[in-house]
Formats: structure tokens, C-alpha cells, sequence
């Protein structure tokens, strides 16, 4: 690592340890003697994601949170769960190294974690992801969750 005060090459660790799913490092230049911070983060291969409409966007993570968010809104899933939910969805796409993938995909995931999680929010994210357009679309829903017990 290059010191940024007088471009040393060589800087040594004086602390490492988690934060944010980061690795926060102290450094310090062993010419100048100034200390400074940098971050260390997994690489993430670039994922495009392809809307039904036909058309293609970057993944954004931010955009899946707050669609989660909405449906467990006052429910017993905490954000830290929400986040989880899409870090766990994010890695698996990672580690299958998988550049492309459909709206459905992971709307499937995610309906995957919160029927897990709470039966109320995985109703709320189903309507909006599945376009429920009628009550009999959530009448039969409900039922096959009812079945399912």
C-alpha cells in the first residue's frame, strides 16, 4: 500500500478489524511517520439485471432494501434482516459468478427469505412482485400459505 502524504510503497499494519463488512486497516509509513486509514472490500463482479419489459439496469442493492423495507414495514423483521436478506441474495449471485439476471430470480429469493421470516410481509412483497391486480389474486396466496402449514 502506497503512502498518500510521501508515496512510500512500503506501509505497515499497526490495526485490522471489521467494520461495515469491510476490513478497516490502520497503516503507517515507516518513512514520514504518518498514520492513515484504507478499507478493504470483497470485489463484486458487475451484475445487470433484466427488467420485464426486456430492458437492462445495474443491480442496486439500495433499490431491493427499500422494496423489503416497504413490506416488512411494522412487522418483526429488523433492518439488519433486510440487509441480510440482500447481502445473502448479492453473495449467491457473486459466487455463481453470474453477470445476468432476471427481475424474477430475485424476486423469487426474496419471497424465498421472507416466507421464512414473517408470512405477512412475504403476502405484501408477493402482491406488488406478482402484480396482484384482484382480492382473488391474495385469497389464493393466503390459502396456498395456509396449505403449506
Amino acid at each position: 500500500m502506497r503512502c498518500p502524504f510521501c508515496n512510500y510503497e512500503d506501509t505497515k499494519v499497526i490495526d485490522s478489524r471489521k467494520s461495515e463488512g469491510k476490513k478497516r486497516r490502520r497503516r503507517e509509513c515507516p518513512k514520514c511517520g504518518r498514520r492513515f486509514t484504507t478499507y478493504e472490500a470483497v470485489e463484486k463482479p458487475m451484475l445487470i439485471v433484466c427488467k420485464k419489459d426486456g430492458s437492462f439496469e445495474p443491480f442496486d442493492r439500495n433499490k431491493l432494501i427499500a422494496g423489503i423495507s416497504t413490506a416488512t414495514k411494522k412487522r418483526s423483521v429488523s433492518y439488519d434482516e433486510v440487509i441480510k436478506i440482500v447481502d445473502d441474495i448479492e453473495n449467491e449471485f457473486a459466487n455463481e459468478m453470474k453477470s445476468e439476471v432476471t427481475t424474477s430470480v430475485i424476486g423469487d429469493k426474496v419471497l424465498e427469505a421472507l416466507k421464512e421470516r414473517d408470512l405477512v410481509a412475504y403476502v405484501r412483497f408477493a402482491s406488488v412482485y406478482k402484480d396482484f391486480t384482484d382480492v382473488e389474486s391474495f385469497v389464493k396466496i393466503i390459502s396456498e400459505l395456509e396449505k403449506a402449514k
